[in-house]
């Protein structure tokens, strides 16, 4: 039995009334504001100390069990090209020539773990939240594939594994979740042969950075990248050169991105839900149309074939007759002929006659007996 319209609009009322007084009393999920954990880790990368030997990507492959690359890590050709994270590579290392640097930039990017993330406010199933140890993790057994948080994030961070299409997941860098669990340092901090990378509680590492920076001011651009962008980020950066010029977003603000989508945010559940009806209606709709064409289709072919079949047995029916009046017009004129014989009597047929007497065999010709 099929989907009437009037079903279908009726669903439709349902749900936006149900939805509309559900969301009137609760917030979309991910979309509550906190100013961070007390005593969550980071990670403070000192630019000018990096020599882009790429020794935490390895490590990073290794710690998180990643495809090897195409190119090894010790081929510094890559860094002629910039690059971002994506599914075979939580973090890279990027090569920039700033305008008055003698020499080139190295700088390592990876998720930034904001303090308040946006695509944590993004995602409507809670599959990206905010760990206590300051970490974005991620819980793929959740995760509905809409990618959302790939258009929320501001630096363009969350990746997706196009080449798996069975169990596709979201990927980016965990800030090693599992080694901070068991208290031990990410894989690229222990890997960092400079030491431009240092671990441990974000207040310490604002301190170290304001320390450097002001021991250093001739050295350091005045500027703790992470402290307070986007409500700050538990990965933060100290440089030698103007941020701008190495690809570091500066105009993102200080306002967190959950309270500028918080508003639209709250209406995702609502849409979610309108979406599951609407799709249903569709598909009930096009099934009942189908079903229909199928009818349609079925009543055409067979008033199609009931008059093939008449036309058939007309033209039999006519066949037949011809036949039938052809034999009946031969037999007449057969009829007709002997008739008309039988008519004309024997002298006509040539019956009757004498037929000529033969001359005697040894009568001479009277000719000859003249002439003898």
């Amino acid at each position: 039995m099929g989907i009437t319209r009037r079903q279908f609009f009726g669903w439709m009322g349902a749900a936006v009334g149900s939805q509309m007084a559900f969301t009137a009393q609760a917030k979309a999920a991910g979309t509550a504001h906190f100013t961070g954990y007390p005593g969550s880790m980071g990670v403070l990368h000192d630019i000018s100390r990096c020599i882009g030997c790429r020794k935490c990507e390895a490590a990073c492959n290794q710690v998180n069990h990643l495809p090897a690359p195409e190119t090894p890590f010790d081929d510094r050709a890559v860094l002629e090209k910039i690059r971002r994270p994506h599914a075979a590579a939580f973090t890279v290392v990027n090569q920039y020539k700033p305008k008055g640097k003698p020499g080139p930039v190295f700088v390592k990017t990876q998720c930034n773990h904001c303090m308040e993330p946006a695509c944590v406010s993004a995602c409507f199933v809670k599959a990206l939240t905010k760990s206590k140890t300051g970490a974005v993790v991620y819980d793929a057994s959740l995760c509905v594939g809409c990618r959302y948080c790939m258009v929320a994030c501001p630096f363009n961070i969350p990746a997706f594994q196009y080449h798996n299409p069975l169990t596709p997941e979201i990927t980016k860098c965990t800030l090693c979740q599992p080694r901070i669990q068991k208290g031990l340092r990410p894989g690229c901090v222990e890997a960092c042969p400079q030491e431009a990378l240092t671990f441990g509680k974000r207040e310490e590492l604002i301190k170290i950075a304001k320390q450097r920076i002001g021991a250093y001011p001739e050295r350091y651009e005045d500027h703790i990248y992470g402290e307070n962008e986007m409500g700050g980020c538990n990965w933060l950066y100290i440089s030698n050169t103007p941020f701008t010029g190495i690809n570091m977003r500066e105009d993102l603000g200080i306002t967190p991105a959950p309270a500028l989508t918080a508003g639209a945010l709250a209406a995702v559940p609502v849409v979610v839900s309108l979406w599951v009806v609407f799709i249903n209606g569709l598909r009930a709709i096009s099934k009942r149309k189908e079903q229909i064409a199928t009818e349609e289709k079925s009543q055409a072919v067979s008033a199609a074939v009931l008059s093939e079949q008449a036309r058939f047995n007309n033209e039999i029916k006519q066949l037949k007759e011809k036949a039938k009046t052809e034999k009946e017009a031969a037999i007449t004129r057969e009829v007709k002929k002997a008739l008309e014989a039988a008519a004309r009597g024997p002298s006509e047929n040539g019956a009757g006659q004498t037929p000529p007497s033969p001359k005697p065999s040894g009568t001479a010709h009277p000719e000859k007996q003249e002439n003898n």
